[in-house]
């Protein structure tokens, strides 16, 4: 049976906002399954780090105003550009880069998320609130199976999470209280943001996020509405599943 709490949540909640990288996608496996087939040389779980690890300052240069409205594939490959020569690969081609950054756009479900989309499909509107530019999420949603209401993305609002622009812009766009709407995220920092706008919070435990060399905490932090192991748990909680 869900808990009482998960059965207030479910009842004045009508939106599902998801992070998508790492939440519903396995960006660090993809990348490296990607780096074993493009270029084996290369120790993927450090390359899939290292382009990761240039996310929030490439974002913060645009918050901050020093780079104008960035979309997140040009800054893929802004830290690409710039990684490359430290894994041998600085002679890529152009077509070579273009391909590769769009490793992005083909990132590769968590087992539970198609299923578990699909099932809490059926109670709520599932939208996607990612920093990912509209045309990844697209082309990521139609290579990975998943079956969203609604694509946002940090690109509709002009800014980046944490920015209260996207919490607020989810609520505004289904011209809804932040109360109706819960994101679901697998980052604590992206929660307790969307907390502060007044938004309802599930946290998904991913341990794996950046590989099994490097298991991540998944401990319930004080705050959120739910807890859940995966998607199909979160189903379960609201009473679907």
């Amino acid at each position: 049976m869900p808990h009482p709490l998960s059965t207030s949540v479910s009842a004045s909640v009508s939106v599902l906002a998801f992070d998508i990288f790492g939440t519903v996608v396995d960006w660090h496996g993809s990348i490296v399954r990607e780096m074993a087939q493009l270029h084996p040389q290369v120790d993927g779980d450090a390359f899939a780090l290292a382009w990761r690890a240039g996310y929030r300052p490439a974002m913060a240069r645009v918050m901050s105003g020093e780079l104008g409205w960035t979309r997140i594939d040009e800054l893929h490959r802004m830290i690409l550009d710039g990684i490359l020569p430290q894994f041998g690969l600085q002679d890529l081609s152009e077509d070579q880069r273009r391909h590769l950054n769009r490793v992005w756009h083909r990132l590769a479900p968590w087992p539970d998320s198609a299923q578990g989309l699909t099932l809490l499909k059926r109670k709520f509107t599932i939208s996607t609130l990612s920093n990912g530019n509209i045309g990844l999420l697209t082309d990521m949603a139609k290579n990975a199976g998943l079956p969203w209401d609604c694509i946002l993305s940090a690109e509709v609002f002009r800014a980046y999470k944490p920015d209260p622009a996207t919490y607020l812009g989810v609520a505004r766009v289904f011209d809804l209280a932040p109360s109706q709407v819960m994101l679901v995220a697998a980052h604590h920092e992206d929660l307790s943001a969307a907390r502060a706008c007044g938004l309802r919070t599930a946290y998904i435990e991913r341990p794996l996020e950046f590989g099994a060399g490097h298991i991540k905490d998944v401990s319930p932090q004080a705050g959120n509405d739910l807890h859940c192991k995966s998607l199909l748990d979160l189903a379960h909680a609201l009473g679907i599943a």
